[in-house]
């Protein structure tokens, strides 16, 4: 008899939302300078993450910080295995020159869709520098990728798979393992 797929869950709303408030303050540590910070979503998981940030640091910062968006599909290493799936639109607040770019992702596993994210934005110019921040780092890197924000990290098996499960939005309200 085969194995049931089963799924548990290992964080929820308050332990998430604790762990992005805390991501919030490291970013506005590291640059106190609200105005010259983007946050840049990355489509799907990153996206309502990075809105919510850019609420919290608002606050922080007394003043708006840039929120946007990047689609990295077209420039991923992997298209020939995995196939084209449905682009979404990369929108950029701004210039991005002399700037800190933070791209927000909800997982990171083996770096590739940081790395295409890179790429994308990088083809809009050059910020003074990217950093990324991200609510669940598992590990299982396949590229020198590292985050420089982690909201938890969650060593798992390269055969499990986690899911971050949003309310309505956006906000995090469970982080699932999948085996």
């Amino acid at each position: 008899m085969a194995d049931q797929p089963t799924a548990h869950t290992v964080l929820e709303a308050d332990a998430l939302s604790r762990a992005w408030r805390r991501v919030a303050h490291e970013i506005a540590e590291a640059h106190a300078d609200g105005g010259t910070v983007i946050l840049v979503g990355i489509q799907r998981g990153g996206v309502a993450l990075a809105q919510q940030l850019g609420e919290t640091l608002g606050g922080i910062y007394g003043q708006a910080v840039a929120v946007g968006s990047v689609e990295p599909g077209l420039h991923r290493d992997d298209l020939s295995q995995r196939g084209m799936a449905e682009l979404r639109p990369t929108e950029l607040p701004g210039d991005l020159a002399d700037k800190v770019v933070v791209l927000i992702d909800d997982v990171l596993s083996t770096g590739r869709t940081v790395r295409a994210s890179i790429d994308a934005v990088m083809a809009f110019g050059r910020p003074q520098c990217i950093r990324l921040a991200v609510l669940i780092d598992r590990g299982h890197r396949e590229l020198p990728i590292r985050p420089d924000f982690v909201g938890k990290n969650l060593p798992t098996h390269p055969d499990e798979h986690v899911e971050v499960r949003t309310d309505d939005s956006g906000a995090p309200i469970t982080v699932t393992i999948k085996k």
